[in-house]
């Protein structure tokens, strides 16, 4: 201490005078040393408390987030529960519960070790129930197998349900909104979850059956109360499209391009929308398998699209026009340049890039499926990050390395829109796989 210091030089000059001041003094300073070792002391002591309750306070935040975990457990294990009421509207209300907490959370192995018990809840609501039990127990089957993925659980899941989903779907006498309901998670399920092609051509013969409706009338416009119902099966048969072997696209080239063209001059702007979108897809899988593929129905189709991405009539609602004008401008491009004009998608801190049609309506149906929670499903849930070759999840405060995948890098590099690593060549190599099985099964 400084005083300590200059009382012990005083002592060294030997002053009589001063030796029983230097005496106190040295008395008053052991004192002070002694009071300063007492606040040091004190001092490491807040400090060792401050710590330990910086520690503490981190174990508060932890058992916080445990306990909500549980609270969002037992909720969940309560609407499981009550799927077996025998009173509807709680059954109603349990399925919208799980419908938000399974679009919101990723809960991939709470669900695994309850999937018998759900499965047989969700069948039951699907054959006892009225239209809108059995349309939310569809949309939460597709949220299931979104969490269970395409291993086993997934595959056991759909297997059990899809002749359900499928009776649903192809009954007339059935509610509109149920019908749709098992449209788009018959789409859904089978594009995560089939064990095999026999799987796929089956579901999507079954998307086409409800098509017809729009090749049967007319003007390609069928009743107001089916127009949704034949829009989700449309959104649905395009997904399964994307995975579909080359003979089968080619069938269907055959078959719906002619006819589809025609379903642009309905009068509903949701089903112009899904056709538009639709016809882009199918000339993008067919300029897969030929690179100069051209119809013979391509210039009058061109002429259709300008019109609509010209669109300018009053007695269309102003935010229809808009979004019709919109989509039809990109359709056009596509078919006219074989250019698609690529969306970003930000979640976090990554960013993914669409960039081509296929890829647009993969992503397309599971933001309709998973609503708000898309971006957080993502980023954690693995699923959707293995369709999107985004790679494992990225740990706590650490960034994903996906400078390799296709889908975050942007689309402006000639080599990255049609080259090796690219979601083309991934869909190509998995048309091959699906082609070796129809063969193996037609022999």
């Amino acid at each position: 201490m400084p005083r300590a210091r200059r009382s012990a030089a005083a002592a060294k000059k030997g002053s009589a005078s001063r030796g029983s001041r230097a005496s106190t003094r040295a008395d008053s300073e052991a004192s002070e040393d002694e009071g300063a070792s007492d606040i040091l002391s004190h001092c490491s002591s807040a400090s060792e408390s401050v710590s330990v309750a910086e520690e503490g306070s981190g174990s508060d935040s932890q058992d916080v987030l445990s306990a909500q975990e549980q609270q969002r457990e037992d909720k969940l294990k309560e609407d499981i529960d009550k799927l077996t009421d025998k009173s509807a509207k709680t059954r109603v209300t349990a399925l919208s519960s799980m419908r938000l907490a399974l679009s919101s959370q990723v809960l991939s192995d709470f669900l695994a070790e309850r999937r018998v018990t759900l499965t047989d809840a969700l069948e039951r609501c699907l054959k006892k129930g009225k239209d809108e039990e059995q349309s939310l127990a569809a949309s939460v089957l597709s949220l299931l197998v979104v969490q269970l993925g395409s291993g086993s659980e997934g595959e056991d899941v759909f297997h059990s349900l899809r002749p359900l989903l499928v009776t649903i779907l192809t009954d007339s006498s059935a509610g509109v909104a149920a019908r749709q309901g098992c449209a788009s998670a018959l789409g859904l399920c089978c594009f995560i979850a089939a064990a095999d092609v026999e799987d796929l051509v089956s579901c999507l013969c079954v998307l086409e059956g409800i098509l017809t409706v729009l090749y049967a009338e007319n003007n390609g416009t069928p009743p107001p109360t089916q127009q949704g119902l034949v829009c989700a099966a449309m959104q649905s048969w395009a997904l399964l499209l994307t995975i579909c072997p080359a003979s089968r696209i080619e069938k269907t080239l055959e078959s719906h391009l002619p006819r589809l063209s025609g379903v642009l001059a309905c009068e509903s702007v949701g089903l112009r929308i899904a056709a538009g979108e639709s016809l882009a897809l199918l000339y993008e899988l067919a300029r897969d398998l030929e690179e100069d593929f051209y119809s013979e129905a391509t210039d009058a189709l061109c002429v259709t699209l300008k019109q609509l991405a010209t669109d300018s009539n009053k007695y269309r609602a102003k935010s229809d026009r808009r979004k019709q004008r919109s989509i039809f401008r990109d359709v056009l491009h596509y078919i006219e340049s074989s250019e698609y004009q690529a969306e970003t998608i930000k979640f976090g801190l990554e960013v993914m890039y669409v960039d081509s049609w296929a890829r647009r309506r993969t992503y397309g149906l599971f933001k309709d499926a998973l609503g708000s929670g898309v971006r957080h499903h993502l980023q954690y849930n693995e699923v959707l990050r293995d369709i999107f070759s985004l790679g494992p999840p990225a740990g706590p405060g650490r960034r994903s390395n996906q400078s390799h995948i296709w889908s975050i890098l942007p689309p402006s590099k000639p080599e990255l829109k049609r080259g090796a690593g690219s979601e083309t060549s991934a869909r190509t190599f998995y048309r091959r796989l699906l082609s070796l099985q129809e063969s193996a099964v037609s022999h």
